[in-house]
């Protein structure tokens, strides 16, 4: 029997995706977790497989559509299988929903203001009035409409009917099919997507059509007799260009709500400490050349992957936090949960915006398979190909812009976590030792506080073992 296939959930804050590319085209046959399609989601290029087995009788969005979370994608059943009945199932529900909205004006306008009954009447025994702009409305009272009178069968009414008969008839024939992620990115890009045949199934516009329609100018506004109206174009100033338009990618969406409700819902304080980081630079320095030695002696081809400060970074916090675990915390409505795991979240920037591979059990693990899987996480991170469960749960993050010349900032949390390491880079600077001023290596890192779950004090212990830990490098390995 014939099954619509929805979208599911591919990552665990996903609530729309573009469904990039499909795998699989209608006719072909699909077994248990076969590749359908992939799915941009807020974190990472997903893959879409199946569930169940069966012949792909219809495919319901396409290539570059915006697709909800539960919005039905494709029909699956046995070849030459009837799914009329599907089709109208799909038809009356949400798809259809999505299109109407996306076929409205971005602004709705509200209702005029009533207007004294006099003018009421005048007006609809006119038969026509002047809107009054929704700016205007929202300002303050506004004056009644202005009516226009018109004689039965005046040049004017027939204009107004004549105008109105094509308005009408354009409107039944010149329905657009495009997905609502294609009408936005078209409206953002300035394309007229009016009368417009694209490449998808039934000529639907996809998301690739844009680029050879860039060049076709949007239609001028039309005027209430039927008439294109050209607004003069402002004067524009010696050297300006138009700015580039890109329309919000899944992540970049995700990125701006979950931040936004971070600084909004979440009490941050913040804490800074400026360390003397000379003997820790020198034992990373220690740790390569050992990597390399040994790489010598066993006479590979291939070199050894160096071990960063990040890297020693991550395994230092991890030790701090299994001696201060109430920052290694969360809050919730009804209790702070204290974790007994420790799961560091490294932020790494791609393209798109910015995602948090966990490294798991990180104080358990050595700093050299810390880095091997830190920079294993990264490359993945960035190709877009890293999967659901390794990027959530975690219960610390770490942010460095140190590799960026950023000498200190100060991060937003992520939610749920309780706390956030902001890491800058290592200075040459003066130091005072032993009553002499001499060179030295500093580094500056601000924590940032959930004030739900972690107080001032204990923020503090832990950036004192933290700063005891890096002051004294041989600590983060031996413990």
């Amino acid at each position: 029997m014939a099954k619509i296939l929805d979208m599911p959930k591919l990552s665990p804050t996903m609530e729309e995706g573009v469904l990039t590319a499909w795998h699989k085209k209608e006719g072909d046959e699909v077994n248990v977790d076969d590749l359908l399609a992939e799915v941009e989601t807020d974190k990472a290029t997903m893959e879409f497989r199946a569930f169940d087995k069966g012949v792909l009788l219809k495919l319901l969005v396409a290539d570059g559509a915006e697709v909800k979370l539960g919005q039905p994608v494709a029909i699956l059943g046995k070849a030459g299988e009837d799914v009329s009945a599907l089709l109208s199932q799909v038809g009356s529900s949400a798809p259809a929903a999505a299109d109407k909205a996306a076929e409205k004006p971005a602004a709705e306008k509200p209702a005029a203001a009533p207007a004294p009954a006099a003018a009421d009447k005048a007006a609809a025994a006119a038969g026509a009035s002047v809107e009054v702009p929704q700016q205007a409305q929202a300002q303050g009272p506004v004056p009644p409409p202005v009516s226009v009178p018109r004689e039965k069968g005046s040049a004017l009414d027939r204009t107004e009917r004549e105008g109105n008969g094509r308005s009408r008839a354009h409107a039944s024939a010149g329905r657009i099919f495009a997905s609502p992620y294609v009408r936005r990115a078209a409206r953002e890009r300035g394309i007229d997507l009016q009368g417009a045949q694209g490449s998808g199934p039934g000529g639907r516009v996809v998301a690739k059509d844009l680029d050879t329609m860039a060049s076709r100018p949007a239609a001028a506004p039309a005027s209430a007799n039927g008439h294109a109206v050209h607004a003069p174009a402002a004067p524009a100033a010696p050297g300006y260009a138009e700015p580039e338009v890109r329309p919000l990618s899944m992540m970049r969406k995700t990125i701006a709500r979950r931040l936004t409700e971070s600084k909004k819902n979440v009490p941050h304080f913040y804490l800074t400490i400026d360390v003397d980081v000379e003997k820790l630079v020198a034992f990373r320095e220690q740790i390569n050349a050992e990597l390399e030695a040994a790489a010598k002696k066993a006479k590979t081809e291939e070199k050894p992957a160096k071990v960063s400060v990040n890297d020693l970074l991550v395994k230092a916090c991890a030790v701090a936090l299994g001696r201060v675990p109430e920052c290694n915390a969360q809050f919730t409505p009804e209790a702070i949960l204290v974790h007994k795991r420790i799961d560091i979240s490294v932020a790494v920037a791609v393209p798109e915006g910015l995602v948090t591979p966990v490294v798991r059990n990180a104080d358990q693990k050595s700093v050299v398979a810390i880095s091997s899987e830190v920079r294993e996480l990264a490359g993945r991170a960035k190709a877009k190909k890293l999967k659901a469960e390794e990027m959530q749960d975690g219960t610390f993050s770490i942010s460095n812009l140190g590799m960026f010349g950023i000498d200190a900032f100060s991060a937003v949390i992520n939610p749920p976590e309780g706390a956030i390491l902001a890491v800058g880079k290592v200075r040459e600077e003066p130091v005072v030792r032993e009553g002499q001023v001499v060179p030295g290596k500093k580094l500056a890192m601000t924590l940032s506080c959930d004030h739900r779950v972690v107080d001032g004090a204990v923020g503090a212990a832990f950036l004192a073992e933290l700063r005891s830990l890096l002051e004294h490098p041989m600590r983060i390995v031996t413990g």
